[in-house]
């Protein structure tokens, strides 16, 4: 099972919005195939490692899957279906699938058909690899990623709002790492106003092997009620789609100009200050079967995702630089007045990228 997690994690890149999912099949205590889901409308993985075996002879094997296969018709036909023609005595699964048109039925096709299954085998760690499509399975939400960049003192910028760059080459690598990761990445007009992000992913094949796999670049996903945006952008000019969120009652004008240029807009509900319904724009993207998203915008925006509970995982970047700032925080929290509001963090990993050092942590909401 651990090659077959292995193999699924080739698919981090590449694969939503599918989960990334593993396969090795045995004979005698051999590795006879192996597989993966590399894209949807792909093979899956256990369709990938039957494929490469020729006709009979996966007969009496046992296969080892991370995610339990599944029994309907998709984009592609069920891998239980596949499994029993193809003759397999066992079948040996991770986790079971939290997709209700799954959630259970491929297991009891497989032992309807005399195949012993057994699941559960290094569950947490399919799960990990998994944690968007099982939080939009389960709760109809995407996974969320913040990310931030700051100084040893909490700076995000210098006081006249410079902060290119706060970090290392070697930790905007990493950035650009977890945005092809992501199925979308979120910013604030704020932030495209200060900044002018492209929001892309530059990376080098070098840099990333894997990265050829990806051949669509992630949703870019611009909150500015008012459609502030200029049309000159880079947003609007680099390659990849672009959904703006914006307002009720915003400009015709904007709107068109907009649309011209290709780019898709959302009118979500906001309230009486113009602040757009975070919750919903999450249910929109998870409807359009967004898996994972990262959150790259200023204090405000990271400010009102970790206020209202929606941050998932934190990856904070901290230069060892002083940069004095009293008014550049990371979040921007000021309902928050007393020790109550506090939010505890669980940190999961602590490294040094380059000269600067990553923290990954998991906010613990009251």
């Amino acid at each position: 099972m651990a090659k077959a997690l292995q193999l699924a994690a080739k698919g981090t890149y590449s694969a939503h919005p599918n989960p990334r999912v593993g396969c090795v099949i045995t004979l005698n205590s051999h590795i006879i195939a192996s597989g993966w889901h590399k894209r949807a409308g792909e093979p899956h993985a256990e369709i990938d490692a039957l494929n490469s075996l020729p006709a009979g002879g996966a007969k009496g094997s046992t296969v080892y899957v991370t995610l339990e296969p599944c029994s309907h018709h998709g984009r592609t036909p069920p891998c239980s279906g596949a499994l029993i023609a193809a003759g397999v005595k066992r079948v040996v699964i991770a986790m079971a699938d939290p997709n209700p048109l799954v959630a259970g039925k491929g297991i009891k096709y497989l032992q309807a058909a005399g195949i012993e299954v057994i699941s559960g085998v290094l569950e947490t760690e399919a799960q990990a690899l998994n944690l968007g499509f099982i939080k939009r399975m389960c709760e109809g939400l995407p996974y969320i990623r913040c990310k931030l960049a700051m100084s040893i003192d909490g700076a995000t910028a210098m006081e006249n709002g410079e902060s290119q760059w706060i970090t290392s080459t070697a930790a905007r690598v990493d950035v650009h790492k977890l945005r092809a990761k992501s199925a979308a990445i979120i910013t604030g007009i704020g932030t495209v106003l200060a900044d002018d992000p492209a929001l892309n992913v530059r990376l080098t094949q070098a840099q990333l092997p894997e990265i050829t796999e990806q051949k669509i670049p992630p949703l870019r996903v611009l909150l500015d009620s008012q459609l502030q945006i200029p049309l000159a952008a880079q947003l609007l000019h680099t390659q990849g789609k672009v959904i703006i969120v914006h307002a009720a009652g915003v400009a015709i004008d904007q709107q068109r100009a907009l649309k011209e240029k290709g780019i898709e807009l959302w009118e979500v509900e906001s309230d009486n200050s113009g602040k757009i319904n975070l919750t919903v724009v999450l249910k929109k993207l998870a409807q359009a079967e967004v898996n994972e998203v990262l959150v790259e915008a200023g204090a405000t925006l990271a400010g009102a995702f970790l206020a209202e509970h929606l941050i998932d995982e934190l990856i904070i970047y901290t230069a060892p630089i002083l940069m004095g700032s009293q008014t550049r925080p990371a979040f921007s929290t000021p309902q928050w007045t007393s020790m109550t509001n506090k939010v505890t963090l669980k940190i999961a990993d602590w490294r040094q990228v380059g000269d600067d050092w990553r923290l990954i942590a998991y906010p613990t909401y009251k």
